[in-house]
């Protein structure tokens, strides 16, 4: 598998690298290990008296991080787990800030390539979508067990499909007869009842869904941010535009200062901005960039820096 994904390239690494301003000595996370791009260019960085730590839900890409990471140096602490888990884990390892923390939320290649994993509605493969295979309810759990008014919920609000009532209902018509098993079964489903446009939403929305994406995207971003030193740097790849949103709104209120409402002269602060924003417009992939990647289309990158002190 390691010589298969060898080619796979990361989405916007120089600009990733430039932002998050890496320096000898630093501790860095990576909480999005992936096949390990990043992470190994990361590693070069921070030379061997820094130290790597990095987060990977998926087992078998965990594997492959690990072998690649290792041909570049042994400074680094790898967790199988959702980096919802990131002050404790670190905590844990002695650790008490970061200087450098990159999400970069995008599926790996893996989890496109492979129909077995059932992300893409391209290939015939199970109705899986976990970024865990070894826990939690796949999407074929999901599709053929929750209620009408709880499958809306997961079109509506994850994959913003406007007929989500719609869908719903079709859902649980159909799998009466007919349960959902595998990614072409559901697309041609989807096809019949909406159209083959809504293909993507559809999908996106149980893979949110099924990993509980959002939620931990919300706790680990608000961790990373209480876990940075001063001047450190947090960049964030997003692909889609909830993904994106969340970012942007987190970024925005960390780096404004929280008044009370009901102070009539609005000079009492709640909550003193920690962030100072990088990125006052997100940075998406060159023409150049595209022509090598067209996986980097939909990435958009956001970065801010830790103050030095909360302002008062």
């Amino acid at each position: 598998m390691q010589e298969i994904y060898s080619g796979h390239e990361p989405v916007l690494l120089l600009e990733s690298l430039a932002l998050l301003d890496l320096k000898p000595g630093q501790v860095a996370v990576d909480c999005t290990l992936g096949l390990g791009g990043h992470s190994s260019e990361i590693l070069k960085a921070i030379g061997p008296k820094g130290h790597l730590y990095a987060f990977e839900r998926d087992e078998r890409n965990l594997k492959v991080a690990r072998s690649r990471l290792e041909k570049i140096g042994n400074n680094f602490t790898l967790f199988h787990d959702n980096f919802s888990s990131l002050t404790d884990r670190l905590r844990r390892e002695g650790a008490s800030h970061a200087d450098a923390i990159l999400f970069d939320l995008g599926l790996s290649s893996p989890h496109i390539d492979e129909a077995s994993r059932g992300f893409s509605f391209l290939r015939e493969g199970p109705l899986d979508m976990r970024f865990d295979t070894a826990q939690g309810k796949t999407a074929a759990d999901l599709l053929n067990t929750l209620g009408e008014a709880q499958l809306a919920d997961i079109f509506f609000h994850f994959g913003e499909i406007h007929a989500s009532r719609k869908l719903a209902h079709a859902i649980l018509q159909t799998r009466k007869i007919n349960p959902f098993q595998t990614t072409t079964q559901f697309a041609q489903f989807v096809r019949e009842t909406l159209g083959k446009s809504i293909l993507p939403q559809a999908f996106q929305a149980l893979r949110i869904a099924v990993n509980e994406e959002l939620m931990a995207l919300e706790l680990g971003l608000n961790q990373a941010i209480e876990l940075l030193a001063p001047h450190g740097r947090v960049v964030v790849l997003s692909y889609h535009s909830l993904e994106d949103r969340l970012v942007k709104q987190t970024f925005k209120q960390r780096s404004t200062d929280l008044r009370d409402p009901n102070d009539t002269f609005g000079t009492r602060v709640l909550r003193s901005k920690s962030l100072s924003l990088l990125t006052k417009k997100p940075i998406k992939a060159s023409a150049e960039e595209l022509a090598r990647n067209p996986r980097a289309r939909s990435a958009v990158l956001r970065a801010a820096e830790r103050l030095a002190q909360p302002s008062l």
